[in-house]
C-alpha cells in the first residue's frame, strides 16, 4: 500500500512553464493521496538518482533542447527498469542535440506529441490519471475514491484541453503535495483555516 505517488519530471530549463504547469495540475486530480515530486535541478546541481529510480511515474519532456542531466535521468530510469512517459513539444525549433536525442529516442520509444500547455496539461492528467487507476489496489483507493477518479477521468477525456494560464510560481521545483486525509503529522498541528473543523 501507498499513500503517495513519487512523479519525476526530466526536463531542459526551456521547459520551465511547462514544469510549473504539471506540478500544479496534478492538484486537481481528485484523489486523497499526497505526492512527491522531484525534478532535473538547475543550474549544476546533482539530480535525485535515488528518486529516479523509485518514481512511480517519470516524465521526460522535450522541447527546444536536452542537457545534462536529463540523459543521466534517462540512463538511471531505464537501469531500474523503469518506464518514463515522453512527451515533446510540437512547435520547437530544436538544438543540434535536441534533434540527436529525439532521433535516436524514436527507435525505442514511443512519444506524445504536445501542441501547447493546455495539451501537455490535458495529456499528462489523463496519463496520471490512467496510472492510478490501473494501480487501485496499490494505492489503496477506497470505492468511492475510485468511482470518483473514474468518472472524472471520463470528464477529463469529453472536454478536451482546456486554456490554462502560463504564469509560473510555486512548483518549478521539486516538492511535496500532502493529503490530509491519508497523512497525520507526527509532531507539530495541522493548521486549517478558520471556516474548517
Amino acid at each position: 500500500m501507498a499513500d503517495e505517488i513519487l512523479l519525476y519530471i526530466s526536463a531542459a530549463s526551456d521547459l520551465e512553464i511547462e514544469r510549473d504547469l504539471v506540478g500544479r495540475a496534478i492538484t486537481e486530480i481528485p484523489v486523497t493521496l499526497g505526492w512527491r515530486i522531484k525534478q532535473t535541478p538547475h543550474g549544476e546541481k546533482v539530480p535525485d538518482l535515488e528518486a529516479v529510480a523509485k518514481a512511480d511515474v517519470h516524465l521526460m519532456l522535450l522541447g527546444s533542447d536536452i542537457r545534462a542531466p536529463t540523459g543521466m535521468e534517462l540512463l538511471i530510469a531505464q537501469r531500474s527498469r523503469k518506464k518514463p512517459l515522453f512527451f515533446r513539444k510540437s512547435n520547437a525549433v530544436r538544438t543540434p542535440a535536441a534533434q540527436v536525442f529525439l532521433r535516436e529516442m524514436e527507435r525505442s520509444e514511443k512519444w506524445r506529441t504536445f501542441r501547447d500547455n493546455s495539451d501537455l496539461r490535458h495529456q499528462v492528467l489523463t496519463a496520471l490519471a490512467d496510472h492510478i487507476l490501473n494501480n487501485a489496489i496499490h494505492y489503496s483507493l477506497r470505492p468511492d475514491e475510485y468511482e470518483g477518479l473514474r468518472s472524472w477521468r471520463e470528464e477529463l477525456e469529453k472536454a478536451g484541453p482546456q486554456l490554462v494560464e502560463e504564469t509560473r510560481g510555486g512548483t518549478g521545483e521539486s516538492g511535496i503535495i500532502i493529503s490530509t486525509e491519508r497523512y497525520v503529522p507526527s509532531e507539530g498541528i495541522l493548521i486549517k483555516k478558520p471556516d474548517q473543523n
